[in-house]
């Protein structure tokens, strides 16, 4: 079977657009893996309306992506601060290939807005696609080029409708 006979239904790509594929979604993310806890804190730093945040807030948590951790502050009822599950960091590295993608071609040219640097050593964190093969102790980090792409096991062949 040939990718293009192949059914998109399951196409792990789309099922992901699915749930984080909206603007203010990856913004919310981008917040959430950077401290911001609270909704008016999002609501404020993103400029998104109470409406639509509490939608997203919404979704993500059903999702499990973000969890809502009560907590109320003296005086005021209960609240939630939003937290990233290990589901949701583990976009972390699909924030930080947006992120870089945009430094490249969109970003200030006075630098970064946000610097991220390796606490250990001090050097810039990067995305980078690597081959999960053995190559005697060596990591590859393949081109386009360099990778075949065909339907997997989970491939279905498209309908004769679609």
């Amino acid at each position: 079977m040939e990718w293009l006979e192949a059914s998109t239904e399951n196409c792990p790509v789309q099922l992901t657009l699915d749930v984080v594929g909206e603007k203010w979604t990856l913004l919310i993310l981008r917040d959430a893996a950077t401290g911001v806890r609270r909704f008016d804190e999002f609501r404020r730093h993103i400029g998104m309306s109470e409406a639509v945040l509490s939608d997203r807030l919404r979704k993500l948590t059903a999702a499990g992506v973000l969890t809502a951790v009560p907590y109320r502050e003296p005086g005021s009822r209960s609240r939630h601060e939003y937290r990233l599950t290990r589901k949701g960091w583990d976009l972390w590295p699909v924030l930080l290939a947006l992120k870089q993608w945009g430094e490249t071609y969109a970003g200030d040219p006075l630098g970064p807005v946000l610097d991220l640097r390796h606490e250990d050593c001090g050097a810039p964190v990067r995305v980078v696609v690597e081959c999960a093969g053995q190559h005697a102790g060596e990591r590859t980090a393949p081109g386009p080029g360099e990778v075949t792409a065909r339907p997997g096991p989970g491939a279905r062949r498209r309908s004769a409708a679609g």
